[in-house]
């Protein structure tokens, strides 16, 4: 009989606990195909990740109910380091959270009534530009917020590694962003979109935590920070001002 161990072929790779974040070597032992038996965890004495034999809709629902086992088990425990130093889809992830990112701001000028369309496709070429420089370097202040509180407040050190991780982990938990994609088919009035920002901050905290291991409220400081701070930029930048070329 064969007997296979999850995360024995790659050792560098530390795998957590769900339930109190303790680090394991194995996560389950595979006597064949289809047949596993999980294993504890040797801090807290629980099955060390159940989410191995739960379906993807379980861990997407616990995801959006913020469990932080939900949490530790995509960041750590779904996530391999070749994920992590996989370049295309952390490029990937990063053109999708700026493009919903884009559409958010344009949402936030086009729910009002008194909008109309563009004059001309140059006046429409404009609010394009100052929507895309919104972007880009609300986003910029944005990370560069979280990198530096999370090196001077949670007292993390900050390598390349390091910073992939970080990145991944606040493009991820930005997932409530696809919520906007609705707004292209539906009217929706302009709390909605403050409502899914709350939902982002509080994810992103959550990760952050997650990643960190650090306290809870200082994490939300860093999002709102850094949420504020991109915010403050792009509406220094116009993004958000009344165009009177609507």
């Amino acid at each position: 009989m064969e007997i296979k161990c999850g995360g024995e072929n790659e050792k560098e790779i530390s795998y957590r606990c769900v339930q109190c974040g303790f680090s394991v070597t194995t996560l389950y032992i595979q006597y064949s195909p289809g047949n596993i038996r999980l294993m504890k965890c040797g801090n807290c004495k629980a099955v060390a990740d159940e989410y191995i034999e739960c379906e993807l809709m379980i861990l997407v629902i616990d995801l959006i109910l913020h469990k932080i086992k939900a949490y530790r088990h995509l960041f750590y425990n779904r996530f391999s380091r070749e994920t992590l130093h996989n370049e295309v889809l952390l490029w990937k992830l990063s053109m999708g959270f700026l493009i919903l990112d884009a559409y958010q701001m344009l949402a936030v000028c086009t729910v009002q009534d008194e909008r109309s369309l563009p004059a001309s496709f140059a006046s429409f070429l404009g609010l394009c530009g100052k929507v895309l420089m919104g972007v880009f370097f609300g986003n910029l202040m944005f990370l560069g917020v979280i990198l530096f509180g999370t090196r001077r407040f949670l007292n993390a050190k900050i390598g390349d590694s390091r910073c992939k991780h970080i990145l991944l982990s606040i493009l991820v938990s930005s997932y409530f962003k696809i919520f906007v994609i609705a707004m292209m088919v539906w009217e929706f009035p302009s709390s909605v979109v403050f409502i899914i920002k709350m939902f982002v901050l509080s994810s992103n905290a959550l990760a952050l935590l997650v990643i960190t291991d650090a306290v809870m409220i200082r994490c939300i400081w860093i999002c709102f920070a850094a949420h504020a701070m991109k915010f403050l930029v792009t509406q220094g930048l116009g993004t958000y001002q009344k165009l009177v070329l609507w």
